[in-house]
């Protein structure tokens, strides 16, 4: 029997994002859902045990959860450090599994194959690790100065998943902690107490997510052979003016003796961009998920049901490419407001205000917006898979 510990706790993994590493989207799907599956899909693993920082247990379950996994799955609570959270996972490893392999929750494109061999060379070793030889040459540095070159063609690059006998990485657990040993893997463990390490050579492609350059090359190795993927979708609203209303355009108040008529704001704007990002990613739009009979959207800002918007897009793995719109209206001129609705909106939806072009245009007085009777919008967006 083999149980798989999935490390997806630790220190470093933020990456500037705000958020765990692994939680974030590659390739449609959280990068933690990729490295369970990679492992889960192993026929030789039975149970696994996936290993997260406090406070995150409930956003790993809701991801295990929606995988509808076949096989026997918990969430554990790790540690300050990557070997503390380990050690709290093999507290919960069954006495039955003979082997116990560990993988990097930010690897995930191991191959099955290399599970698989990994998971052999144990078997006949006891301990087995996959690893790459380097492509670099490596130095060893002192106070800015090399001190020396290493050579080359020793040195191996280590990945993960490691896999051990059960009892060996139990004993080489309880020896570090007597004796206050902090390593850099697991392997490392079970070196210092005399056991001999079998390499399994794996593949570049295995990379470590580290850095936000590391998700992009993922992103890439998965789609290889593919052209990048960009969906498009248009929007299109328009709302009547009358007295007694503000006037309310990419969530900014512009002053004016007539408003929108409308059962939210009526910010026709953020209602044309909402409809072509619903549009591009085939989710209807908002008269489907923001209907006019609800009072719960009565009066309602529309930046906030752009969040909504901008939410259900992250939820199916996009984040929004560009946003081209433009406001058809004869008056009050909006040249003064358009910065401010260009961040209103860039700041919503997660992206650079750069990203974002409002322009305002008159229809020469022809047509009902013409005449001053509405106001029309139309917006163009794109929207990319989410990193």
């Amino acid at each position: 029997m083999v149980t798989a510990i999935i490390a997806a706790a630790g220190s470093g993994k933020r990456m500037g994002k705000g958020c765990n590493k692994v939680f974030l989207t590659l390739g449609y799907r959280p990068v933690l859902e990729a490295s369970v599956e990679a492992i889960a899909s192993c026929p030789e693993v039975e149970s696994l045990i996936v290993v997260v920082a406090s406070g995150e247990e409930r956003s790993a379950s809701t991801i295990l959860e929606q995988m509808r996994l076949k096989k026997h799955w918990q969430v554990v609570t790790g540690g300050h450090e990557r070997q503390h959270s380990i050690a709290n996972a093999l507290t919960v490893v069954p006495e039955a599994s003979a082997l116990t392999l560990v993988h990097d929750g930010a690897r995930p494109l191991v191959s099955s194959d290399a599970v698989r061999r990994v998971i052999e060379a144990a078997r006949s070793h006891r301990a087995a690790v996959l690893a790459v030889p380097v492509k670099d040459t490596i130095k060893s540095v002192a106070d800015g100065v090399v001190a020396t070159t290493l050579e080359r063609g020793k040195l191996w690059a280590i990945q993960t998943p490691q896999v051990f006998e059960s009892s060996l990485l139990k004993e080489a657990y309880e020896r570090a902690e007597q004796d206050g040993f902090l390593g850099t893997d697991d392997a490392s463990l079970l070196e210092r107490i005399g056991v001999q390490v079998k390499v399994v050579t794996g593949s570049y492609e295995n990379l470590k997510i580290t850095t936000p350059e590391d998700l992009l090359v993922a992103e890439a190795l998965i789609r290889k052979g593919d052209k990048p993927l960009v969906r498009v979708g248009t929007g299109y609203d328009v709302h009547q003016l009358t007295k007694g209303r503000r006037l309310i355009l990419g969530g900014v108040e512009v002053p004016y003796v007539l408003g929108l008529e409308g059962h939210s704001d009526a910010d026709v704007l953020i209602h044309a961009v909402m409809d072509a990002l619903l549009g591009a990613a085939a989710l209807g739009d908002i008269g489907r998920h923001f209907p006019d009979t609800d009072e719960h959207y009565k009066g309602a800002s529309s930046l906030a049901l752009l969040a909504v918007v901008h939410q259900l897009l992250v939820e199916k793995g996009w984040t929004t490419g560009n946003v081209d719109a433009v406001v058809i209206a004869e008056k009050p001129k909006l040249a003064a407001y358009i910065s401010e609705m260009n961040a209103n909106i860039a700041g919503v939806l997660g992206i650079e205000t750069q990203q974002v072009n409002i322009k305002a245009t008159t229809t020469e007085r022809l047509g009902f917006t013409g005449r001053g009777e509405g106001i029309a919008a139309q917006a163009v967006v794109t929207i990319i898979p989410g990193l």
